[in-house]
């Protein structure tokens, strides 16, 4: 599977300093972004860490093998978080939300801790694939709230699992289908308060990726943006397709699950 990407960050309108990070290795199949938190530096020094340490994350042709590596260095940067605790004033803490896809030998994965998230496009039809670990979820999981009242809760805010919060770190993933022609889209929450999924999937599907990934980051500042924004979309060909450009191989076995 083939993959070229398009990256874009801001500030916002109102942050002083972007402590979101990204990261796109078109070469290798790993993509990234990640929300730095604790302010004042600790959540810009957070998600530089993360994404430093998914550069050193190796080729691979096995997903498996990849997902493995790429758990192991969020694993090392976690640690390296928390050995920094006290080293900032008011006891700030440096964490760091993150997201990462992972496409190699015809397969992807997605794996995530926080409220970023990934979209996929397929069709003309976006949907999300990661599920965000924060309180407000958790409400909705629990019928408590409606999801419509989630972007405007008063605890919108706390997450549920972060890099650098506590060992060992706690991480989802998720082996996801992946065929010609499909588009994902990672993006810190700077960006999905602002915009719902049915904007997102319109940009998606009527622009071409980089005009997509610059209209975004576009609207969210028109609309305010209290928050830093990110986006990185992926869009994906098949190296299997014969000359006359049909598909080889496009069995779909939806998507799986991994427990760990």
């Amino acid at each position: 599977m083939n993959a070229k990407s398009s990256s874009a960050t801001h500030v916002g309108m109102v942050r002083k300093l972007n402590e979101d990070s990204y990261i796109s290795r078109d070469d290798v199949g790993l993509w990234s972004v990640a929300d730095g938190m604790g302010g004042h530096q600790a959540g810009d020094l957070a998600s530089k860490t993360v994404v430093d340490a998914l550069a050193t994350v190796p080729a691979c042709t096995d997903i498996h093998e990849l997902l493995d590596a790429t758990r192991a260095a969020l694993s090392e940067a976690n640690s390296t978080l928390i050995g920094m605790d006290g080293q900032f004033a008011g006891g700030r803490v440096p964490g760091s939300t993150v997201v990462v896809l992972l496409i190699t030998g015809g397969e992807a994965a997605v794996v995530w801790a926080g409220d970023s998230r990934i979209y996929r496009l397929r069709n003309g039809v976006a949907e999300q694939i990661t599920r965000d670990h924060s309180h407000v979820q958790e409400l909705v999981d629990q019928h408590l709230i409606r999801p419509e009242e989630a972007e405007s809760h008063p605890m919108a805010n706390v997450i549920t699992r972060a890099i650098g919060i506590e060992e060992p770190l706690e991480t989802e993933a998720l082996l996801v289908d992946v065929m010609e022609g499909d588009r994902f889209l990672l993006c810190s929450d700077g960006l999905t308060r602002l915009l719902s999924l049915e904007e997102i999937q319109n940009l998606m599907h009527t622009q071409e990726m980089d005009e997509a990934t610059h209209t975004m980051i576009h609207t969210a500042l028109i609309r305010g943006a209290p928050d830093n924004v990110t986006v990185v979309e992926v869009q994906c060909t098949d190296k299997s397709a014969d000359h006359n450009g049909n598909d080889v191989d496009d069995d779909d076995d939806g998507d799986r699950t991994v427990v760990f």
